[in-house]
């Protein structure tokens, strides 16, 4: 009897979904047709964006830089490499993932306390004691690449848990050859990232538009909440309101990581990322790629099928 009731069952189910009676699946395919025949009437529409394409392939951007990494921000289709899986100092690059995770896990509106100096390389000259809005410490880092700004933001976290946050975002983003140790980017011990990396971040970073316009201001002013201590913040970037198009992004600069550049750079309507690392003339190199950008690349339009 038990050998049967498998046979039995399979019998009775088919018979239930197929008997010509008032079996549900036969009155949905029977009686209600148009339903089925109204979907395949439809038409898809493909919009695809137009693509990159180089007028001369041989004619390449001449540039010293040893990581370099140019994509078609759209589309991200990559426009010119170099050793674009390399692994390369970051240095203050790194503030692009900072910023990102202080934005995440702050409020612009909230105040922050300076509880201790960090006199290292690059700062804002913030002093103990002080409290300023995450607003202002976002505009020290980002404008005036301040490493002050990077480890307090970290330490009013919890400094390792801070970096945690950073390395997570970059696995989050696809950024599968980086690595931080530290906000600032000054620590150069196990902390890598790569060009390809670098475009990713960039990316990434280019859609929040709150962080967007800080990287796109030249100079500016901001204090305390209590109006007791005033910063003025200079864009490191040197392009930046010297080359028309170029909207920021993130310098970098040690004596070993030497001149890193991540660029945002628009033209016509186009958008493009510039990554440059390792190299001894970053602002040159950018200005070269940028000028064989608008020599040398076109667009193809491709019409759905």
């Amino acid at each position: 009897m038990k050998k049967r009731f498998p046979s039995l069952f399979i019998f009775y189910l088919i018979l239930f979904l197929f008997y010509p009676g008032n079996s549900i699946y036969l009155e949905i395919f029977s009686h209600k047709r148009n339903l089925f025949e109204k979907q395949n009437e439809k038409k898809i529409k493909l919009t695809l964006n137009p693509l990159p394409h180089l007028r001369d392939p041989n004619l390449l951007p001449e540039i010293k830089a040893q990581g370099v990494y140019v994509v078609d921000l759209n589309s991200f289709t990559p426009i010119y490499q170099k050793n674009p899986q390399m692994k390369f100092i970051p240095a203050s690059t790194t503030k692009i993932i900072t910023a990102m995770v202080a934005y995440e896990i702050y409020r612009p509106e909230m105040v922050i306390k300076v509880n201790q100096m960090f006199p290292f390389g690059q700062i804002m000259n913030l002093q103990q004691g002080e409290r300023l809005t995450v607003e202002n410490l976002l505009y020290g880092l980002l404008v005036h690449s301040a490493n002050d700004a990077a480890y307090v933001l970290a330490h009013n976290f919890g400094y390792q848990k801070f970096v945690d946050l950073m390395n997570k975002k970059t696995k989050e983003i696809k950024m599968m050859k980086t690595n931080f140790t530290d906000p600032a980017g000054l620590e150069e011990k196990n902390q890598y990232t790569t060009p390809f990396d670098l475009a990713l971040a960039a990316r990434e970073f280019l859609k929040n538009k709150y962080l967007s316009k800080i990287v796109a201001t030249k100079e500016i002013v901001i204090s305390d909440v209590e109006f007791r201590y005033f910063h003025r913040l200079s864009n490191i970037n040197q392009l930046l309101g010297e080359v028309a198009g170029i909207g920021g992004l993130k310098t970098g600069y040690t004596e070993n990581a030497r001149e890193n550049l991540v660029s945002f750079f628009v033209k016509d309507n186009k958008k493009f990322i510039i990554v440059i690392l390792k190299s001894e003339d970053r602002f040159d190199d950018t200005k070269k790629v940028i000028n064989w950008l608008q020599e040398n690349l076109s667009y193809l339009r491709l019409d759905p099928l």
